[in-house]
């Protein structure tokens, strides 16, 4: 009896050993499984890259399905400080309805009106026309007077003629250049001075080859500005000077229109540059003023004036056209006040 239950309790030492060895062991067996196994949601965060031979592990950024929140901002786009602000251009056309408009032999081109952007504008439109420039010109003749009479002095046209060069090819300064091509670069300064000082500008002339005559161009000035001002050079040269075409003194002629309304605003236009181009340091020819009967004084309606900026031997650089045209343009300032 004792023999047996030696046996059984034998027995069950024996069974209960076992049992906790197989627990052991079956521990390890489903701790090493847990630690092979990744979680679904975590497997699903992440993603693997090679960098240098090397397995790394980086995130995954998972896409934000938080509500939104609208933040639209207005904008206004503002012109950078360095931006130029660009004229406004406007065409004009010929109108052979215009007053005068029927003398002209050469009219062909259209001319621009630039609008100035300054902020304080003027509310005057100045005509810029640079002399000569029309290739052909001279191979037409036109009216010198509206009335028909003749030219009571003498100029590029004899005194006593009833009919002049529609438009002449101009002087030829002493280094070969011509004076179309030193007028055009001195109205192209006036104009951007023009323009920044608030005064729209009618450009007459802006290429080489302009076909207008000098009746067409005072007339275009006449119909579209406020005041004519042609830039030239005289055929002289002896470096003389400034200075403008007065209207001739003659009594005939100043009681023929349209020059009987407006002589005395020509010479008021001329007398304003003139002082105006003094305080810039430009050497002015002898009084400032010679008597001429010229077409474009003959046929103007607005106030008109030629100005003779030097002669074939002057300087005609960029500096010295700057301070001519800043003349000019404190003279037009002066004349509007």
């Amino acid at each position: 009896m004792r023999l047996f239950f030696r046996i059984l309790l034998s027995g069950f030492i024996i069974g209960l050993l076992i049992g906790l060895l197989a627990g052991v062991f079956w521990g390890i067996k489903i701790s090493k499984y847990s630690s092979n196994q990744t979680d679904p949601a975590t497997k699903e965060s992440h993603q693997t890259e090679a960098v240098d031979g090397l397995q790394t592990v980086s995130p995954t950024v998972s896409p934000d399905t938080s509500p939104k929140v609208s933040t639209a901002v207005s904008i206004t786009q503002v012109p950078s400080p360095t931006q130029e602000l660009v004229p406004k251009i406007e065409k004009i056309y010929w109108d052979n309805t215009w007053q005068y408009a029927d003398f002209s032999k050469i009219h062909d081109d259209i001319v621009i009106l630039y609008h100035s952007d300054a902020q304080i504008r003027k509310n005057h439109v100045i005509a810029v026309n640079a002399g000569h420039g029309t290739p052909g010109g001279s191979n037409e003749r036109t009216q010198c007077h509206p009335d028909g009479s003749a030219k009571v002095t003498g100029g590029s046209t004899a005194a006593g003629e009833i009919y002049a060069t529609a438009i002449s090819g101009g002087t030829t300064f002493l280094d070969g250049t011509e004076e179309a091509a030193a007028t055009l670069s001195l109205a192209e300064l006036l104009k951007e001075k023009l323009l920044d000082g608030g005064y729209d500008v009618l450009m007459i002339r802006e290429t080489d080859n302009c076909q207008i005559d000098n009746i067409a161009r005072t007339v275009y000035a006449n119909e579209n500005s406020d005041c004519h001002i042609s830039l030239h050079y005289d055929s002289s040269e002896t470096d003389k000077g400034f200075f403008y075409i007065s209207v001739p003194g003659n009594a005939d002629y100043r009681s023929m229109e349209p020059v009987a309304s407006h002589w005395e605003d020509h010479e008021r236009l001329g007398e304003s540059i003139l002082e105006g181009v003094k305080t810039h340091g430009i050497r002015i020819f002898g009084n400032g003023s010679v008597e001429i009967d010229l077409t474009q004084t003959s046929y103007s309606t607005i106030p008109s004036v030629d100005v003779e900026v030097g002669d074939r031997a002057s300087d005609y650089t960029q500096e010295t056209q700057e301070k001519i045209a800043s003349g000019i343009l404190s003279g037009i300032q002066s004349f509007f006040e």
